[in-house]
């Protein structure tokens, strides 16, 4: 399968494209106004602090942006300049930031609504210019496409090494590999990854789920085993099996005080505060459901990275599939900060991305859309339990995320070092790979997954400046 798109990919909407995504864009200011959802994972465990009254509005949004800029302008946009796909570090960071910087409701809805109708309409001007330059550095990005699809394909095989073990990780990875040689041979138009990741995930799962039922057994019998160890049938009458007199000077120890058994817990109680909280504004949520599901039926929005270029090339039954996936890593972290917080993610446990993709029309994508995140928000101290019974598959999401991260952060350095030697050859990637690593002797000013496509983006500007001088002569082909 090719995964390279063709030069020229335009952020063309129609009309009702571009309305919808306006309007999503205010509700979710809304949202994030009212301290019901956030987008950024990060910023949510700062929210209760906000709920609270403990920390302002201006310092809340400080927070956000500071989490969000180097997603936003790194990842985001370039991402979407070079697919042709709009993606949530666009469309959500920048609306959590402005709905908690909004002092009222209706300004936030305003500045929300501003937010979608920059994109909608600014990006495609800046994407016609950029295709203009001597240095079209947009088509260039392309070239992170191919290493981003193939490598996310191994996240599982990460996840299962870090948590069960080299061999579980080499036997996980010899699956995943034979699928994507089956796949490119039987199913050369189908994406080569989607089976093996598929493979990769399940695999992951099951040797969580045998490793809580047999942690879990082995607790049953342990348990067992003491309480038969605490009643011994020696027929005595007395001794340490005795019971205490009631009277006397010892220490009575049979009971604890009623009171202490009322106790309740306190983070059961923020909880159960929480969910109930969310509860309250179910509707909201409905409605923030029925817009997410549908700009992702409409398919210019891809839920994470290779995904968009995955919609980008028609591929999408592969693209539901490998944000199904990506769910995975994702349920124990917004739904623990959601309950911690009082504050849930704006597309709720990613499940709207998938099912979106995939639904026939926009209006059962609508249906579903707010279905879906309705009985999420219902479900949430559930799902909340059922993940305390299941430490194995909470830490699997856990290492799932940190394989997600790992994969793309070295798919995406080495795309865009392809992208930099299309630019500019040899000049090309000094200017990009040096962007990269002064970024990083800096500290990291932006993210690391965001800088190699900063970077891009910056020596793309550069090279255009320094034939403009007629100091570089651009790369053909």
């Amino acid at each position: 399968m090719n995964t390279v798109l063709a030069a020229g990919t335009q952020l063309d909407f129609s009309l009702t494209q571009k309305l919808t995504v306006i309007v999503l864009a205010a509700l979710t200011a809304l949202i994030s106004h009212m301290a019901l959802a956030v987008f950024n994972d990060g910023t949510r465990p700062f929210m209760l602090e906000f709920i609270q009254g403990r920390a302002t509005r201006a310092a809340t949004a400080a927070v956000a942006f500071g989490l969000s800029a180097g997603f936003i302008f790194g990842l985001g946009a370039p991402m979407a300049l070079s697919s042709g796909v709009l993606n949530p570090w666009l469309l959500f960071l920048p609306t959590d930031i402005l709905g908690i910087l909004a002092f009222r409701k209706w300004l936030a809805v305003l500045l929300g609504g501003a937010w979608g109708a920059l994109v909608v309409f600014g990006l495609n001007g800046a994407n016609d210019v950029a295709h203009k330059l001597p240095v079209d550095f947009l088509t260039a990005m392309q070239q992170m496409s191919t290493p981003i699809l193939f490598l996310f394909t191994l996240f599982p095989v990460i996840a299962v090494a870090k948590q069960f073990g080299r061999v579980r990780g080499g036997i996980t990875a010899v699956v995943e590999l034979a699928f994507v040689i089956l796949t490119m041979k039987l199913w050369p138009s189908v994406f080569a990854g989607s089976l093996a990741m598929a493979a990769g995930v399940l695999m992951l799962i099951g040797f969580a789920v045998r490793k809580d039922l047999v942690q879990r057994a082995a607790d049953r019998a342990a348990e067992a085993e003491a309480a038969a160890g605490e009643h011994p049938s020696d027929g005595s009458g007395g001794g340490a099996g005795a019971p205490a007199p009631a009277g006397g000077g010892g220490v009575a120890t049979a009971a604890a005080p009623a009171e202490d058994v009322d106790l309740e817990d306190p983070m059961a109680s923020l909880f159960s505060a929480s969910a109930t909280r969310l509860r309250r504004y179910l509707p909201l949520f409905m409605l923030l459901g029925a817009g997410v599901c549908l700009i992702a039926q409409m398919h210019i929005f891809g839920g994470g990275e290779a995904t968009s270029f995955l919609i980008a090339k028609g591929h999408i039954s592969e693209a539901a599939q490998v944000d199904f996936y990506r769910v995975f890593g994702f349920i124990p972290l917004i739904a623990t900060t959601a309950l911690a917080s009082g504050t849930y993610g704006i597309a709720g446990l990613t499940l709207v991305y998938p099912i979106g993709y995939l639904m026939p029309n926009p209006v059962l994508a609508a249906v579903a859309g707010a279905v879906v995140l309705a009985l999420e928000i219902l479900g949430l101290s559930s799902i909340g339990k059922v993940l305390g019974k299941l430490p194995s598959v909470r830490d699997s999401s856990e290492h799932l995320r940190s394989a997600i991260t790992d994969t793309l952060q070295l798919a995406i350095l080495f795309g865009s070092l392809l992208a930099a030697n299309v630019m500019g050859g040899g000049l090309g990637i000094l200017v990009v790979g040096g962007l990269y690593l002064i970024n990083e002797a800096m500290g990291r000013p932006v993210v690391r997954m965001a800088a190699a496509p900063a970077a891009v983006i910056v020596g793309g500007i550069l090279l255009n400046v320094l034939y403009w001088l007629d100091l570089f002569t651009p790369v053909k082909g």
